[in-house]
């Protein structure tokens, strides 16, 4: 027995001394324009010798690492390959039993027949395109500096914001929003006016999306990708922003004050990746509204024009961290939190002369004036955590889990009065609480096959909220609550999904085809009723995109899928709300979502100063949703969230980026598209017809003065366009700024002009006009201008990479 131990002992200092004797290497692979990680590239490694024979190899995992074990001492190759990029190779040094070879950074050149990249001496590459998407630099639109990725985001050239905020793509109001790859069940213009511009690295617009991708959004999807650094090291970023005086202040009550600070952190060792970031943002907008509206009731036709003050004041604070732990080459670990505040007061003090008109006689029966005073207050508690798994397998297989979880606390209230003289004739208030709560649970897994991978999921999602919506009227000294706009809510959504997708490269061909499978349960369930209101659907999502590269510089693409436009809980609520005196909103609780077939054929050419690209496509669109108006009562209009029979849009969409001199850039983005919505209304008992041809301009040009002095200027503008019962106006908007850098460019101050007018432009106006059988109603909502900003910019270290943050999954959707 005692000579089967010192045995046992003696194999086991053998076999271990022989696995100290092999040695090991390891590193990271990045594209070298985005600076983001490349997943899933293949890695070989090679005898460096006549022959080159192959040893072994590995894929890189989801942040781009990469680990070649158990090699014996000697010479060797590293062969780094991916789709669409030069292949690179790397003579390594001896290695020597025992060694570990790490390599910080392997960056990849996109191949000059794959990308369609800006080719710019001196300056660096501001788009590009691949199979499925366009990808732009987000610091070339200096006048978006101290915003919001909403400033950054408004001059694609497939992208629109109207006077309201409200955002389109391709003439769509609905697309998903992605933040570093990871899809958040938000509301737009509510995520995106919290995330700072300035972590913002890239914007990737894809307008194809294949399976792997929740289908959600009728326009497709915006990625936006954010900084931090690459090496091992530090970084850290604090800009600060201050608002001049307001030129234009519209008689409003108070001044507008615009301010505000963030700051981003970064530390990274070889197994531990820290970020932090923090913001506030004050942002105050003065306004006036002028209106003119009618109603016909039983041959009596009552007018109301106004006008007055439409102004917000509104907030935004939170703070996000994200820890990133590399427990070995094949396991990583993350987890992360948010917890962020946001506040908007928006205040409508209207002016309203009322006449009363027999149209019978066209006798005036009636005339009265009052004045209305509404506020409307909107809160939002956020706090979300989650946590994510990566598992590389030795197999060039790859593993990944997430899971999020998210707790919202929404309130809010409408305080609402009509007043005569120095009479309050009524005083309505309506208060509402709305938490909300959210889990999403992901699980994917990506295996190399042959000269591609195949991809596969599930995935889970689920969120709960339950409403209480108080109206009350004030009787003497005390509110009495109104049952008839008054009630309890509770709605919750769930989806299962499946999905599988192949993609690979043949040649000149680069193609991608999936499926993804859904069943998705909706519940909506009013208090008091009897039977909740369901709806229950299992839908097929296809996609499928090719790229096809020509000589010269030349590609075509091509790409088909079909996604869904949900409705959120807002356009379900069925119990009204006094918006303001002259509307009540509600919503329906068996609403349809809109199902989408998306299509789309393009042309890219890449030449020596830049690169030109124009696309066809075609939207197919099911259960339009509309928000629609009908007569309440003689001075107060219903505006109902409905399906609006069908709609469809085609267009042209196209972009230029050059150099026109050494010093002066140009970009140019335009779409066209026309759009038609036919159908009816209410049971069928109005017929609704509309089209009419719609285009989008966004023009930015940047001249470099001397190597620290820039300006820029750029222009956003959005035709008139059709709506399901009438007419928006055109809305422009054209901005400045001129920038200062020092200290070798750490150091920069920027002196922003914002949606200058100068008296004559009429920018930041928005006109919205609709018209039935029985009513009429035009608003013309007129927003500051002439803004001036200063940007202070503070930089320690190079920004390269994505700042992985958790963001709001669900809950801003409903604020």
């Amino acid at each position: 027995m005692k000579n089967l131990y010192v045995l046992s002992f003696l194999l086991f200092f053998l076999s271990s001394s022989a696995l100290a004797q092999e040695a090991q290497v390891s590193g990271q692979v990045y594209d070298s324009l985005s600076h983001s990680p490349i997943s899933y590239a293949s890695v070989s490694i090679h005898q460096n010798n006549h022959d080159s024979a192959f040893v072994d190899g590995v894929m890189t995992n989801e942040s781009g690492a990469f680990s070649l074990a158990k090699l014996k001492a000697g010479q060797y190759l590293l062969k780094i390959r991916f789709l669409g990029y030069e292949t690179q190779v790397i003579k390594l040094t001896p290695l020597h039993a025992g060694e570990h070879l790490a390599i910080k950074a392997i960056e990849l050149k996109p191949s000059a027949t794959f990308l369609n990249e800006v080719v710019v001496s001196a300056q660096p590459n501001l788009n590009y395109h691949k199979i499925d998407k366009q990808v732009y630099k987000a610091n070339q639109f200096e006048t978006a500096k101290g915003g919001t990725a909403i400033d950054i985001i408004k001059n694609m050239p497939s992208i629109a914001i109207n006077g309201l905020g409200e955002i389109t793509l391709r003439g769509s109001s609905g697309f998903l929003v992605l933040i570093n790859g990871k899809a958040v069940q938000t509301d737009v213009q509510t995520i995106l006016s919290q995330l700072p511009a300035n972590v913002v690295e890239n914007i990737e617009l894809i307008t194809a999306p294949s399976a792997k991708y929740d289908p959600d959004g009728k326009g497709g999807i915006i990625n936006i990708t954010t900084k931090t650094g690459v090496d091992n090291g530090s970084f850290l970023a604090i800009n600060l922003q201050t608002g001049f005086p307001s030129f234009n202040d519209y008689n409003n009550k108070e001044s507008q004050k615009r301010y505000g600070t963030d700051i981003s952190f970064n530390y990274k060792n070889n197994r531990w990746d820290l970020t932090a970031s923090a913001n506030y943002l004050r942002n105050d907008n003065a306004g006036f509204r002028e209106g003119d509206v009618y109603t016909i009731i039983n041959q009596i036709k009552t007018t109301f024009p106004s006008n007055g003050e439409r102004s917000f004041d509104k907030y935004n604070y939170g703070g996000r961290f994200n820890i990133e732990f590399k427990a070995d080459e094949k396991n990583t670990f993350s987890i992360g939190f948010f917890a962020g505040h946001k506040f908007q007061d928006r205040v409508a003090d209207i002016y309203y002369n009322n006449t009363k008109i027999d149209l019978e006689n066209q006798q005036v029966i009636g005339r009265t004036s009052y004045f209305n005073a509404n506020l409307q207050t909107k809160q939002g508690n956020f706090v979300l955590g989650n946590f994510g798994y990566t598992h590389q397998f030795n197999d060039r297989s790859n593993l990944s889990l997430s899971l999020l979880y998210e707790y919202a606390d929404l309130y809010g209230s409408t305080d609402n009065k009509n007043i005569e003289g120095n009479t309050t004739v009524q005083h309505t208030l309506n208060t509402y609480k709305n938490p909300l709560k959210g889990l999403r649970a992901k699980l994917d897994y990506s295996v190399k096959i042959g000269e591609g991978s195949w991809e596969s999921g599930y995935q889970f999602r689920e969120d709960k909220q339950n409403g209480d919506f108080i109206y009350s009227t004030k009787q003497g000294d005390t509110f009495v609550v109104d049952p008839e706009f008054s009630g309890l809510i509770d709605a919750r959504n769930s989806i299962h999904s499946l999905y599988s997708q192949y993609a690979g490269k043949h040649k000149k061909f680069e193609y991608t085809g999936g499926l993804r499978y859904e069943h998705a349960n909706r519940n909506v369930n009013l208090r008091g009723e009897e039977a909740p209101h369901v709806l229950t659907l299992d839908n097929l999502f296809p996609s499928a995109n090719i790229l096809y590269t020509l000589s010269s510089g030349w590609q075509t693409k091509a790409g088909v899928s079909r996604r869904v436009q949900r409705t959120n809980n807002f356009e379900l609520n069925p119990i009204p709300e006094r918006e303001h005196s002259e509307t009540l909103e509600q919503g329906d609780a068996d609403l349809l979502p809109e199902f989408i077939y998306l299509a789309e054929l393009g042309l890219i050419k890449t030449f020596k100063k830049g690169s030109f690209f124009s696309t066809l496509y075609y939207q197919d669109i099911k259960n339009p949703i509309q928000r629609v108006n009908s007569v309440y009562t003689d001075t107060i209009l219903n505006r109902i969230y409905t399906n609006a029979g069908k709609a469809y849009s085609y267009g042209l969409e196209t972009g230029i980026n050059t150099q026109i001199t050494k010093q002066w850039q140009i970009y140019l983005g335009a779409n066209l598209y026309k759009y038609h919505i036919k159908g009816t209304l209410f049971d069928e008992q109005i017929d609704v017809a509309n089209s009419d041809w719609v285009y989008a301009i966004n023009f930015n040009t940047d001249y470099k003065i001397n190597s620290t002095l820039n300006v820029q200027g750029n222009l956003n503008y959005l035709s008139a366009r059709p709506t399901a019962q009438g007419r928006d106006s055109r809305f422009i908007s054209p901005n400045l700024a001129l920038k200062k850098t020092f200290m070798n460019g750490r150091f920069s101050a920027q002196l922003q002009w914002q949606n200058i007018d100068l008296g004559f432009i009429q920018a930041n106006e928005q006109r919205i006009t609709t018209f039935g059988s029985d009513f009429y109603t035009t608003t013309n909502y007129i927003y500051e201008k002439d803004i001036l900003l200063l940007n202070l910019s503070f930089q320690l270290n190079k920004l390269k990479n994505k700042l992985k943050l958790p963001e709001s999954e669900f809950g801003n959707k409903e604020f």
